[in-house]
């Protein structure tokens, strides 16, 4: 693809969806930390040069699509959150729920996942403080949004709730990241069964821990 000089700001923001759409095919390929700007300026078909007139970096692309996945995925989870809405069943049971859904959303959006495992280490290493706080300010909503969710469901957990959508956010990336076996670590486990307890399946160990969590949690807040 080959693009005439933008003009208008409507050429402009062609030219910038352009180039996120690329870099999200390209995660559908690899992971985030191997998105290169040289790769993606390749296919986008500009010059390194002109990809950075729309963003400052190769961090910036992929915070802006960390964003824009996250608003997607919390949306998804405020509308199951709310077809799951039942107080009167008990509070374990509901407790049990959410952290089945936050679980089970989380590892659908795999590419989320990975750029939550990137955004502390890399994604946020060449990146600006104006872009930082674009994205910082962004989840604080978002989460916000899903705290209040979970809440419809687990009211009980009270200010709480916002603390177990964070960390169900943080412990995705981690468990992500401890996910993604090497062939090396494969070959480990198949020549040594018992060291099977190392390794992790994002759906079960993120459900496991997220309810662990809100159990601990709603124990010290009724208790």
């Amino acid at each position: 693809m080959t693009f005439q000089r933008a003009r208008s700001e409507e050429q402009r923001e062609v030219r910038r969806r352009v180039i996120l759409d690329t870099a999200t095919a390209m995660l559908d390929e690899m992971p985030a930390g191997e998105v290169s700007l040289n790769e993606l300026s390749r296919r986008v078909g500009l010059a390194k040069s002109n990809v950075l007139r729309y963003f400052e970096s190769r961090e910036a692309v992929l915070l802006e699509l960390l964003d824009q996945a996250v608003q997607q995925w919390v949306a998804e989870v405020v509308a199951e959150l709310d077809r799951a809405h039942d107080l009167a069943r008990p509070v374990a049971e509901r407790g049990d729920r959410l952290a089945a859904v936050l679980s089970s959303s989380l590892s659908r959006h795999r590419t989320l996942c990975d750029l939550i495992a990137a955004q502390p280490g890399v994604l946020e290493h060449n990146a600006s403080v104006d872009a930082v706080l674009r994205l910082k300010r962004s989840l604080r909503d978002n989460v916000a949004a899903l705290a209040d969710a979970a809440r419809s469901l687990v009211p009980e957990l009270g200010a709480s709730a916002t603390t177990v959508c964070v960390m169900a956010v943080v412990l995705a990336g981690a468990l992500w990241s401890h996910a993604q076996c090497s062939a090396s670590a494969m070959e480990a486990y198949r020549i040594d069964p018992e060291l099977a307890a190392l390794r992790q399946d994002l759906p079960d160990a993120l459900e496991a821990t997220l309810s662990t969590l809100i159990t601990g949690t709603l124990a010290r807040s009724l208790g």
